[in-house]
């Protein structure tokens, strides 16, 4: 009587699976990694523009994490790496600024010259308004950008940058600070980079503001 040889994809399934997972855990790992070593990095260097990534703003007042940025933004402008800083975010409903308005008044109120500030007002994500800002900026020639952050998301934001067809770098307002990021706040932004480099950055930005406004 011949012996039946025992099925064997039981076993092979399970090995796939753990393999799956390890493939998965390295690369969070890595991703990790990076985000990690962009919210440490000062990208400030000579440039066409400084771009400040919006943030909330209470009645045209900005909020600390804002102020934060703008405050950069100056602190590079005086220094010299830039002559134009652009700023950038849209309006939530019921605001009567927008985001980009709050940090143009700031620094206007700051000594900046009118013809040395930029404005994007119309983007509802940070892609959105990389997005136009890159586009009026390559209409102006000038294709060369320091982004001013939050640390934590330097590295999402240099590589939505890049994918513009920008040449970016970052400086994150905690190398002007001092101040590390939080853990929390990196690995969060780790599974943001995780995800959106599957399903693309456009997309996780509108999905992350859906979630924000309550959608």
């Amino acid at each position: 009587m011949t012996r039946l040889a025992p099925r064997r994809w039981p076993r092979r399934l399970v090995r796939g699976a753990l393999l799956a997972a390890v493939l998965m855990v390295a690369y969070v790992g890595v991703t990790f990694a990076q985000v990690y070593r962009a919210s440490r990095s000062d990208g400030a260097r000579p440039a066409d523009a400084i771009v400040v990534l919006g943030a909330a703003q209470y009645d045209g007042r900005p909020s600390p994490v804002l102020q934060d940025r703008l405050d950069h933004a100056l602190d590079l402008y005086d220094t010299g790496f830039s002559e134009r800083i652009v700023l950038t975010g849209g309006r939530r409903e019921g605001d009567r600024f927008t985001e980009a308005t709050a940090g143009y008044n700031y620094l206007r109120d700051r000594g900046v010259p009118d013809q040395h500030l930029l404005k994007e007002v119309q983007g509802a994500s940070t892609f959105e308004s990389l997005a136009a800002s890159a586009r009026f900026l390559r209409d102006r020639e000038l294709t060369t950008v320091v982004l001013i952050t939050s640390d934590y998301h330097a590295y999402r934001v240099e590589a939505v940058a890049e994918e513009l067809g920008l040449d970016a770098t970052v400086s994150p307002t905690g190398s002007r600070l001092g101040r590390p990021a939080e853990l929390g706040q990196l690995g969060r932004e780790t599974i943001a980079v995780a995800v959106g480099r599957v399903i693309g950055f456009d997309r996780l930005f509108r999905l992350d503001s859906a979630v924000n406004d309550g959608r």
